[in-house]
Formats: structure tokens, C-alpha cells, sequence
């Protein structure tokens, strides 16, 4: 018959096997894939924030301060959307630093149902101290690459974001 597979041995039928997907399974090596790669540098970059940046903050605590620095006043969701923070995430990182006394927010004068974000002074203060250290963690994160894989890097991770 012409729809016929010639026969194969049994190892070869093993490689040919697919998911679905048209991928060959027996292929497919997880720590080969991009997912993999990007999560072991975010642990990395992660370990080298949290052993220097001072004030117990978080990456993404860090993100919002900073970010909030450059736009406020600002809402929660365009901080949100600023900082690629989904609303559950921003609000959480939001309701820490209101809490650590970094972080007001007040009614909008504008419209009474949203609420404005806004720098205190110690929330300044805080990001004051840890200017030079975060650009040292970024040294550090990138302390591998030479400078020109560091400008490739960034480059082509904008370029997929």
C-alpha cells in the first residue's frame, strides 16, 4: 500500500515519536530550552539583588519605587502596566510599601474613585541609599559578558518583550 511506513527498527520508531505538537519528543531537552536558560539567570540576578540591595526590598518593590520615582504621581494600575506587574502583583507590592511607610496614596482630586500614588520622603530616602548599589547588581548580574554581549544581550531581550 502506498500510505505505508517502511519498517523501521523499534529504536528508530522511539525518535520518530511526537507530542502533538509535531516536536520529536525524544529531542526535546528542557534544559535546552529558552524558558529554562531565562529562569536560571532571573535566579541568579535575583540571588546577587537580594545579597546587596539594602532596605529588604524586593525586585519588584525595587521596580516600583524606582519607577514610581520617574512618573508620580501615578496610579496603581499605570505603575502596574509600567513596571509589567499584573493587578494582583502591583497591588500586593503597593500595599508592603504603603505599609513600610515608602508609599502614599490619596483619593485623585480629579476623579474620587481612583487613587494616586506618590513618593514619601522616606520612600525618597530609601531610593537614594540604594541608587549605586542597584546599578551594581546589574554589574554584577552582567559581570560575564563583555560590554559588547552586554549591549547585545539587552538588546535582543527588548526585542522578544
Amino acid at each position: 500500500m502506498p500510505n505505508e511506513r517502511p519498517q523501521m527498527a523499534e529504536s528508530e520508531e522511539i525518535n520518530e515519536a511526537q507530542d502533538g505538537t509535531g516536536v520529536e519528543t525524544a529531542d526535546y531537552r528542557v534544559d535546552q530550552q529558552i524558558g529554562f536558560f531565562l529562569r536560571q539567570a532571573n535566579q541568579r540576578h535575583v540571588s546577587i539583588f537580594t545579597g546587596m540591595m539594602g532596605d529588604r526590598l524586593t525586585t519588584t518593590q525595587w521596580a516600583a519605587l524606582s519607577k514610581l520615582r520617574e512618573i508620580q504621581p501615578s496610579s496603581q494600575n499605570q505603575l502596574g502596566r509600567e513596571t509589567a506587574m499584573d493587578v494582583a502583583t502591583i497591588k500586593g507590592v503597593i500595599d508592603r510599601l504603603v505599609t513600610r511607610g515608602f508609599v502614599q496614596s490619596e483619593a485623585d482630586p480629579r476623579d474620587g474613585r481612583r487613587l494616586v500614588l506618590s513618593l514619601t520622603e522616606e520612600g525618597l530616602a530609601t531610593i537614594d541609599r540604594n541608587l549605586a548599589i542597584a546599578s551594581a547588581v546589574t554589574d554584577e548580574t552582567l559581570s560575564p559578558l563583555t560590554s559588547g554581549e552586554r549591549m547585545m544581550l539587552i538588546e535582543l531581550l527588548r526585542k522578544i518583550c
